[in-house]
């Protein structure tokens, strides 16, 4: 555990053309990022609370789509300590604070989004929709914690759709599947789908818009997510209920154009 946690904290080498293909597409896919021991050494934890936290236990076939899409637990770093060393990895978040091409970033929530056997699509939707914040200084890391071949539902994205502005208005939902795949189709976005190597690790701005097929394997897509935002971000005016809840419950309520600097969002990376 001791190497596990001093390579989580060693810096990753971004590939020369990282920040640029992160710019033009809105995501980048990064190889080998976190070793198989790392990953080894904290899936147990992750996976162990993911199973003791989830209330979700109806049939599939009785399930939104959303409901059918993932088991999705959140801020796990407060519930176990293991959780708590891999969420405030500096590696992970000095590759968040280059991308984004800002001095720090600090946390707005992590999740595990688990994808069952037999779990379904993944919605077109951007994350934003989500978040009162001033700027697109936002990313998401996403971390599998398996091989995920194509059969499994790894993420896609459709390269340079940070840039569109329809289909921001949509929660994640099957309107939003119609919608914005269509709007995708008509504007030309390309969709890149790739597999996921064990230590690979995708990073996606907020408002880049992605989704992921479904599970048609025998054995769950475990995925842990963290959110960065740049440290010194700003929050703006909600414009819809679940910003509003977000503003309470992950930004502990803190005033329009002030920085979040709450216990729950503590900066992870400073240059």
């Amino acid at each position: 555990m001791t190497s596990a946690v001093t390579e989580l904290n060693e810096p990753y080498v971004l590939p020369s053309s990282a920040r640029r293909d992160f710019d033009e597409d809105g995501f980048v896919h990064l190889a080998g990022v976190l070793s198989a021991q790392a990953i080894a050494a904290f899936e147990p934890a992750i996976t162990g609370k993911v199973t003791e936290l989830n209330t979700m236990h109806l049939p599939m076939a009785e399930r939104t789509t959303y409901q059918k899409a993932f088991l999705q637990i959140e801020n796990l770093w407060q519930q176990d300590g293991q959780v708590r060393e891999f969420v405030f990895a500096e590696r992970l978040a000095g590759i968040a604070a280059e991308l984004l091409g800002v001095d720090g970033v600090r946390l707005y929530h992590d999740q595990a989004l688990y994808k069952e056997a037999g779990g379904g699509v993944t919605p077109w939707h951007a994350d934003q929709y989500y978040w009162p914040l001033a700027t697109d200084r936002s990313v998401t890391a996403w971390v599998p914690l398996q091989d995920t071949p194509l059969a499994m539902g790894p993420l896609s994205f459709a390269r340079g759709s940070q840039r569109l502005s329809f289909g921001r208005n949509l929660p994640i939902s099957d309107e939003s599947e119609a919608a914005v795949q269509q709007a995708l189709a008509e504007r030309r976005f390309p969709r890149v789908q790739e597999p996921f190597a064990l230590g690979d690790v995708s990073y996606h701005l907020g408002w880049t818009f992605h989704r992921a097929e479904a599970n048609t394997t025998a054995a769950p897509r475990r995925v842990m997510t963290i959110i960065y935002i740049d440290a010194d971000v700003t929050v703006a005016e909600p414009v819809n209920d679940f910003q509003r809840a977000d503003l309470v419950n992950y930004l502990v309520s803190t005033p329009v154009g002030q920085v979040p600097d709450t216990d729950l969002n503590p900066v992870l990376y400073r240059r």
